[in-house]
C-alpha cells in the first residue's frame, strides 16, 4: 500500500469533495439519533452478527471524533495481537489524514462511515448514495482500499440505504452489543456491556472516547481467558479465521 504524504492527501480529498457534494454542508461529528426500524425490501437485510458457529467476536470503532484517543487504543490493540474494523466517517477522514494512515498502517479494517455522519433514515436515494460513494472515492483514492462494509451512522437506515448499499456491493452493518460509549463515560459500563452473555459472532459497537481506551485492555482480556479471537467483520462474517496483520477489505467494481 502507498504512503500518501500529508499535503498530497489533504489536497485529493479538497477536490473529490468539491466536485461532488454540494456547498454549505459540514461535518455532523458526534450526533447519535435513535436506531431505525429493521427493514427488509427485496432481501435487502442489514447484519447484526457474523458466523456464530466459531469464536469470533468483532469489535467495530466509529470515527467521527476522539481523535486524541486513537493512539492508545491502536497501541492496545497491538499488544493483544487484536484485529478490528474502523468504520471512519469521511469528512474526519478528511481533517484527520495523519491519524487516519495510522489505522491503515496498523492493518486494521476499514469500513464506511459516510461523509457527514447523517440521518440515512431521512435521506432518499441520491442522498444515501452521495454520502457512502464519496466517502469511498476518497479513501479509495488516498489509499487504494476498497471498502465492501457500511455502516450506518446512529444505525440509522431505511430502503434506500440497504438498496444503495446493494447496489456497491456493500454489506449494511449493524452491532448485537451496544457499548453505549458516547453517552455514558463509565469504564465499567463499558467493559460490561462489551463482555457479558458474549456469544459467537458478536458485533461490539464502540466509539473512540478515553473511557473506552481505557477499558480496551480489560475487554480484549476477557476475550482471550474465555477462548475468543478479536477479529475484524470481514473475518467474523466468514468465519474460522484468526488474526493476521493484512488490512482484510473486499472489492467493489460498480463505483
Amino acid at each position: 500500500m502507498k504512503k500518501v504524504p500529508s499535503k498530497i492527501f489533504s489536497n485529493v480529498v479538497v477536490n473529490i469533495v468539491l466536485l461532488i457534494l454540494l456547498a454549505g454542508v459540514f461535518c455532523a461529528g458526534f450526533a447519535f439519533n435513535p436506531l431505525s426500524s429493521v427493514f427488509d425490501e427485496d432481501g435487502y437485510k442489514p447484519i447484526y452478527n457474523g458466523d456464530k458457529n466459531y469464536k469470533n467476536v468483532s469489535i467495530m470503532i466509529n470515527v467521527y471524533g476522539g481523535t486524541e484517543f486513537l493512539p492508545k487504543i491502536l497501541a492496545t490493540l497491538d499488544e493483544y495481537n487484536a484485529k478490528v474494523t474502523f468504520f471512519v466517517g469521511g469528512c474526519w477522514v478528511a481533517k484527520n489524514n495523519e491519524s487516519f494512515l495510522q489505522l491503515v498502517m496498523a492493518g486494521h479494517e476499514i469500513g464506511n462511515h459516510g461523509y457527514f455522519h447523517k440521518d440515512h433514515a431521512k435521506l432518499d436515494y441520491e442522498g444515501n448514495y452521495n454520502e457512502i460513494v464519496v466517502t469511498h472515492k476518497v479513501i479509495r483514492e488516498l489509499v487504494g482500499i476498497e471498502m465492501d462494509l457500511f455502516a450506518p451512522p446512529s444505525g440509522s437506515f431505511n430502503n434506500a440505504t440497504l438498496k444503495v448499499a446493494k447496489g456497491l456491493n456493500y454489506s449494511t452493518i449493524m452491532w448485537s452489543k451496544d457499548t453505549i460509549d458516547w453517552r455514558d463515560h463509565d469504564e465499567n459500563k463499558i467493559y460490561t456491556r462489551a463482555t457479558k452473555n458474549l456469544k459467537n459472532g458478536d458485533l461490539i459497537l464502540m466509539h473512540p472516547t478515553e473511557q473506552t481506551a481505557n477499558a480496551l485492555a480489560r475487554i480484549l482480556s476477557f476475550y482471550k481467558r474465555n477462548g475468543f479471537s478479536a477479529v475484524t467483520v470481514s473475518q467474523n462474517l466468514k468465519g474460522d479465521l484468526t488474526n493476521n496483520s493484512e488490512n482484510i477489505n473486499g472489492e467493489i467494481h460498480t463505483i
